[in-house]
Order: C-alpha cells, then structure tokens, then sequence
C-alpha cells in the first residue's frame, strides 16, 4: 500500500545529493532540446543545416530536403524536451539514443568531431537522468 511521504522524509529526498542531480538533468534535458529544436526554424545560435552529413543531405534528396528535414529534427527535439519535462523515465533514453544518432552523424560527415564528444557526453547525461528516475519519477 502506497503512503504519503512525510515532511521529513520529503526534506531528506530534496537534499539528497542524488536527487538535486536528478532534478539539474531534467531541467537541462527539458531546456536544451527545446531551445535547439526551435533554434532550426531561426538559426539565431548557428546555421544547423551544416551539421547535416553530406551523405544524409544527398540520400534525401539534396540541401533543400535536407534543410526540411532540419526542421522536422527541430520539431522532434521541442518533442523529446517536453517529454523529458513530463516523463524523464522514458524520455531520458529517447534522448540519448536521439544523440547516439547525433553522434553517428557527426562522425559520418568526416568534421565536427569536438562536437561529436560534447554529445556523447550530453548522451551518457541523458541516460544517466532516465536511471535516476526510475528513483524519483512518480
């Protein structure tokens, strides 16, 4: 049968080191994919289009479908942090496996490859907020 958390047990949880990491994950994994994912239809921080792997760009049809699918991709990312928001549990490895395709991307396009680590990192991130919420996420 399922209780009611006391007010000191509530204090304990919201202090615990664990917790309070818990909680900075699901904020940046809410924020982030959001402000990038609107940033596609902007280009306010960077023109995203460049990060699109040739390869890809071509197997779509060319820059032009590349750019849509860009967009598409900004959509998905203001998705998967709306998620994270609501259910980090299984939002948190949406998003990491949503890097690892990053990644693979990245390193298809023979450039980028600083970029490529900063997103595995933010990937390893990602899953390490869905475990914790299998603690924390109600």
């Amino acid at each position: 049968m399922a209780h009611a958390m006391t007010h000191d047990q509530a204090f304990v949880t919201e202090h615990a080191p664990a917790y309070q990491a818990y909680q900075i994950l699901r904020i940046a994994f809410t924020i982030a994919p959001i402000v990038a994912g609107l940033d596609k239809f902007t280009h306010l921080l960077c023109n995203w289009d460049q990060y699109l792997a040739p390869q890809v760009a071509n197997a779509l049809g060319g820059p032009a479908n590349g750019h849509t699918f860009m967009l598409v991709v900004g959509v998905v990312e203001v998705i998967a942090g709306i998620g994270t928001f609501l259910k980090p549990k299984i939002f948190g490895y949406i998003v990491g496996i949503w890097l690892i395709g990053i990644i693979l991307n990245l390193l298809l396009s023979g450039h980028y490859f600083d970029i490529a680590l900063r997103d595995l990192g933010l990937c390893l991130g990602a899953f390490a907020l869905a475990r914790l919420s299998a603690e924390y996420d109600s």
